[in-house]
């Protein structure tokens, strides 16, 4: 028996099934988003492979309930117990078959290979863990127990009132330990960062780097299937061309657009766009470790002499706010009274012949070759930077490096000027203090300032402890007066956060930290 030729009426049954293409701006660094900082693994791993047991709600600003159903803290702030989801599955794909659900197993091993040094897993992570490290979890973690197959707990060494907030983090993600122990039996521990397993809405498929991440739909998402049958990220740098895909129809989300490209789309009726203020922080990280960078005199020097108004202008092309410091102004604790530093290159030059420096120096300055939310036109940036800085006797030199390898160098310390940025991943200010300014993140990597100052570090660390707000906004407006006179940044730029989608695309949000949720997405 063969079949018959279908009717015209029955043909949309035979169409190839949804994929939704996305066009992002980089490829990211791995898919163990553990060892990793920046928002691009962030999104291509946590955001579409794992949940965590609680998830911030960007939306209605709240934490949700995700792999935990519900949890309890103890009166003292120091136990915290959480009740996990049953029948949670992990992925099955042809690399790895789950042989039973997610357990309390899962959530220890996924903690304990960040926190135990004596893990064998710990010494795997090529990149150490600059989340865990920086959020100094080692420390603030006494004992994580497995009460039975579905409840956890969490007792820590001093009250947080972070933790909770900390745990929708993207490198809070929870990994199977079943798949873990088939790889290290297998000797190949390394493959968890090239064939991720995850919970998540998304399988993962294959990926090529500079070019695609595929991924499939987990048909058996605890949260329901997603939207669409399959995921690509179509890894474009060039926003131009990124614009030109979605024009085309190859891509229905285009990440990172332009301001000029949103302005350009304005009458166009298949597209739509999509923007919210995003909880962000463009920033020049000084590198205090670097001479004369040391000095705050020539950090106060460098601010002083940019033309921060011109720069917004030129490279955010009005989508943006001028930033003073690290936070937002919708952060709860803003330092609303703190001055910003005024173009004034009499002044900058002043402050440099005060350091020893009135013929000036020589440095560097570091950026991306591709455009991101934060950083639209690295290039121009970069140049108006070094222009400013060349008025008042500073002779930069510009070093364009791929994004990969600038994270990698950052971390180490290696750069004296870095164009970069930060979002914060739960609304909470000490999401931008802990892991940009304290001393313990100047070992993990991501402190791009290289600045331990034990009055600044006690400010953030008392800042945590307290659950009162006005008791934590306190510590945290002395915090920012102290990086604002040691000028650890230069602040650019708040940005308005952009996405451009195809007129067909329904369920797509912008999320002000940068995080991805594909999972609602669906192709009209």
């Amino acid at each position: 028996m063969r079949l018959a030729a279908l009717p015209l009426l029955f043909a949309p049954l035979l169409t190839q099934a949804a994929t939704l293409s996305v066009c992002t701006e980089a490829s990211p660094e791995g898919f163990d988003v553990v060892q990793y900082n920046s928002l691009t693994t962030t999104n291509a791993s946590a955001d579409v492979l794992m949940n965590r047991l609680v998830e911030f709600d960007a939306q209605n600003s709240k934490l949700v309930p995700s792999l935990a159903e519900r949890w309890d803290v103890s009166a003292d702030g120091l136990t915290y117990s959480f009740q996990l989801r049953q029948g949670v599955t992990f992925h099955t794909t042809d690399y790895f078959k789950p042989s039973r659900p997610l357990t309390a197993d899962d959530v220890l091993f996924s903690f304990q290979r960040m926190l135990d040094p004596a893990n064998p897993w710990h010494k795997v992570a090529q990149s150490g863990f600059p989340h865990a490290q920086s959020m100094q979890l080692p420390s603030l973690i006494k004992s994580i127990d497995k009460v039975d197959d579905h409840q956890v707990r969490f007792v820590l060494n001093k009250p947080d009132a972070t933790f909770l907030a900390t745990l929708s983090m993207g490198f809070a993600s929870i990994y199977s330990a079943e798949y873990a122990d088939q790889l290290m039996k297998a000797g190949t521990p390394s493959m968890l960062n090239a064939q991720p397993i995850g919970t998540g809405p998304f399988v993962f498929r294959r990926f090529q780097k500079d070019a695609a991440v595929r991924y499939a739909a987990n048909p058996d998402y605890f949260d329901g299937k997603p939207g669409v049958d399959g995921l690509v990220f179509a890894i474009t740098p060039d926003a131009n061309v990124r614009l030109q895909k979605l024009r085309r129809g190859e891509c229905q989300i285009a990440l990172s657009p332009k301001p000029l490209d949103v302005q350009s789309v304005a009458g166009d009726k298949n597209i739509k766009t999509v923007q919210t203020s995003a909880f962000m922080t463009a920033f020049v990280g000084i590198n205090s470790q670097h001479p004369p960078l040391d000095k705050p005199e020539v950090r106060q020097a460098i601010n002083l002499a940019f033309d921060k108004p011109s720069y917004i202008k030129a490279v955010f092309e009005g989508s943006a706010s001028a930033a003073n410091g690290p936070y937002p102004p919708n952060t709860w604790s803003y330092a609303k009274d703190l001055p910003a530093y005024p173009h004034d290159l009499s002044k900058a030059k002043a402050l440099l012949a005060e350091a020893g420096l009135k013929d000036g120096f020589k440095t560097t300055i570091w950026t991306r070759p591709s455009g991101s939310l934060l950083n639209p036109n690295p290039s121009l940036g970069a140049q108006l930077l070094q222009a400013d800085l060349a008025k008042v006797g500073i002779q930069a030199e510009i070093r364009v490096i791929e994004w990969g390898e600038l994270i990698r160098r950052a971390k180490a310390g290696e750069h004296d000027l870095l164009f970069m940025g930060w979002a914060g991943d739960n609304g909470d200010p000490d999401n931008f203090l802990t892991p940009q300014f304290s001393c313990a993140s100047v070992q993990s990597g991501l402190n791009f300032a290289r600045y331990c100052n034990a009055e600044l570090d006690k400010l953030i660390a008392d800042g945590k402890t307290h659950a009162d707000l006005a008791e934590r906004t306190s510590f945290y407006e002395k915090a920012q007066r102290i990086i604002r006179e040691q000028a650890l940044w230069l602040p650019l730029a708040h940005p308005t956060a952009f996405a451009l989608t195809r007129a067909n695309v329904e369920g797509y949000q912008v999320n002000p930290f940068g995080r991805q949720d594909f999972s609602k997405v669906r192709l009209d």
